[in-house]
């Protein structure tokens, strides 16, 4: 009784034997469990031999569901994978893709690492570069890295778009791959061309949620007036919530031209809504919302004049009325934050940073953000400028407020956390922001760095990967503890460009180790200077093989059916009756 397949066949009860006819294998589990003293069987049988029928009747099942399956219909052939157009892959790059896939370990489960490089998370940079190059993904590769996509959620855009046309082919054929589907445009529908009217039309009236939302994204990023008008003329049906995500759609080719529906929106009966479609208006410096918002502002900062030396008073609102609450204005704070400084807060961060060096004397960024602030308003007023600075992409008052990477952690002007300090950091150009965070490095060292280096481009420019070699460096030579750094070093891994390899092949050998230092920190520092060696000459070695002979980008041409399909995923036989 311990065999347990799929399922029970059915049979013809007039030519069962009556204590054979109890067929559903829960139901003889149910009993055995119970007892038939107190869950007889349904055929009558006497006590003495009833515990005997139930095991003939678990005899009978037991062949019935091992006996194989009963011919059934043959189902409908798949339609063959559509063509995908792209070159395919180096043949050294393909091998590298299937060794890569192979790790799924993702480095030891605790306990030290070795000096083996982890080649599960190399895989995100490779699919990267070959989606760069145009490449194809090898048909037989496809279930394993569906597989991979399948359980790591970071994988999925890149492996998607690596994949192409044959994922979601494969996709309807096996549901572990379903989410490849869900993340496609429409859940993986055709979209209709934006140049069919009729089409389009009826898509919007009568298509699913998702099919919908595709079909506007795909308008929006090509012809966002027409978008636009698609989703006023169904506006006023929509619910609360489809209508949020189809006004988050907006922002994609966000202009002046959508102000006056957004400024419809500001009067919805959702506060969400209302939420975000003020916060679009404030993305656009000339929309009426700003300018409210800017005279809102001003009247609660200003420069006064009256002490031995200027300084910015604010007066917070005393009040949070209608009219700020259809522009945006949240009248009720969150707990342990007081209303007027939250008020305050969000007038200021609505309001367009180009209002300040006017109303402040004709000050440059730099000036007013060095200007004292009186009464303790400091920090409240320089956090609203640091999250309107990230909002509007402002690099100027983002580098202001940054202050000068020597300061310590919550030194810069506005930027009160290194969390805060990262949002700032992403509004300026990738070699000034490595810049940057080469000298907080070298400064302060790598163990306040990590968030910082996160919004770094990749591979970090040469300052950068300088200061970090350098950190560690001193790191090691001054007995610190090495597990401490092993985020760093994780991300060294996969961000140092391996230019620098030649620099950290002195790091090698094991040190001596300081009587102060970590019992056996100087094995783990060699060990994990060997490890980011290997790594990076193997990043190396992956970039020439996706560069042989690396193909121009085809055009994007419709998929069409090939007359090879790609391998289905092997079927499951499944019994006749499952269901039962």
């Amino acid at each position: 009784m311990n065999a347990t397949p799929a399922a029970t066949p059915p049979t013809n009860p007039a030519r069962t034997p009556a204590t054979h006819r109890v067929a559903c294998w829960e139901d003889l589990v149910t009993h055995a469990l119970l007892g038939t003293d107190r869950r007889p069987l349904a055929h009558g049988t006497s006590d003495r031999t009833a515990p005997v029928a139930l095991l003939d009747a678990a005899a009978v099942a037991t062949v019935r569901r091992r006996a194989g399956l009963r011919p059934a219909r043959a189902a409908r052939r798949p339609e063959p994978a559509p063509e995908d157009p792209r070159p395919a892959l180096p043949g050294a790059a393909a091998r590298r893709l299937a060794m890569l896939l192979a790790d799924r370990s993702g480095g030891a489960a605790g306990g030290r690492r070795g000096s083996s490089p982890d080649l599960m998370e190399l895989l995100p940079q490779w699919l990267a570069a070959a989606n760069a190059h145009g490449y194809a993904a090898p048909p037989q590769a496809l279930p394993v890295l569906l597989d991979a996509a399948r359980g790591r959620t970071d994988l999925r855009p890149a492996a998607l778009a690596f994949a192409g046309p044959r994922a979601l082919w494969l996709a309807r054929l096996n549901p572990d791959w379903r989410f490849a589907l869900r993340a496609a445009p429409g859940g993986g529908a055709a979209l209709p061309d934006p140049g069919d009217a009729e089409a389009v039309r009826r898509l919007w009236q009568e298509g699913l949620f998702a099919e919908r939302a595709a079909l506007l994204g795909v308008l929006r990023a090509r012809t966002p007036a027409l978008a636009r008008d698609l989703l006023a003329s169904t506006w006023a049906t929509e619910r609360a919530e489809d209508r949020l995500m189809f006004l988050d759609s907006l922002r994609t080719g966000l202009s002046a031209e959508d102000e006056p529906f957004l400024e419809q929106a500001l009067g919805d009966r959702s506060r969400n809504v209302r939420a975000t479609a003020a916060e679009l208006l404030s993305g656009l410096p000339d929309s009426a919302l700003a300018a409210r918002m800017a005279v809102r502002a001003a009247v609660c900062v200003a420069l006064d004049h009256t002490g031995s030396s200027p300084a910015i008073v604010v007066e917070a609102p005393l009040e949070c009325d209608s009219g700020m609450e259809r522009d945006g204005v949240v009248a009720k704070p969150p707990a342990g934050r007081g209303e007027r400084s939250w008020w305050l807060g969000q007038l200021v961060e609505a309001t367009p940073l180009g209002t300040w060096p006017g109303r402040l004397g004709g000050r440059t960024v730099r000036e007013i953000v060095a200007l004292p602030v009186a009464d303790g308003w400091q920090g409240e007023l320089h956090a609203a400028w640091c999250r309107a600075a990230v909002r509007q992409g402002d690099a100027v008052w983002s580098r202001a407020l940054l202050g000068t990477p020597s300061a310590p952690e919550a030194g810069g002007p506005g930027a009160v956390s290194l969390a805060e300090r990262a949002k700032l950091l992403a509004a300026l150009e990738p070699a000034e922001r490595a810049e940057w965070v080469a000298g907080f490095i070298a400064a302060h060292g790598l163990s306040e760095a990590f968030q910082l280096l996160g919004v770094c481009a990749v591979p970090w420019a040469p300052p950068l990967g300088r200061a970090v070699v350098d950190a560690l460096n001193i790191a090691r030579d001054a007995g610190s503890y090495p597990w401490s750094f092993s985020g760093v070093m994780g991300l060294a891994e996969r961000c140092l460009d391996p230019a620098e390899t030649n620099r950290l092949e002195a790091l090698l050998a094991i040190p001596d180790e300081r009587e102060d230092a970590a019992p056996g920190a100087g094995g783990y520092w060699a060990e994990a200077f060997q490890r980011l060696v290997t790594t990076l000459r193997l990043r190396a070695e992956m970039a020439d093989e996706l560069s042989a002979a690396a193909p121009a980008r085809p055009q994007q041409a419709p998929a069409q059916p090939s007359h090879t399909p790609a391998r289905p995923p092997r079927a499951t036989p499944q019994p006749p009756d499952a269901a039962g």
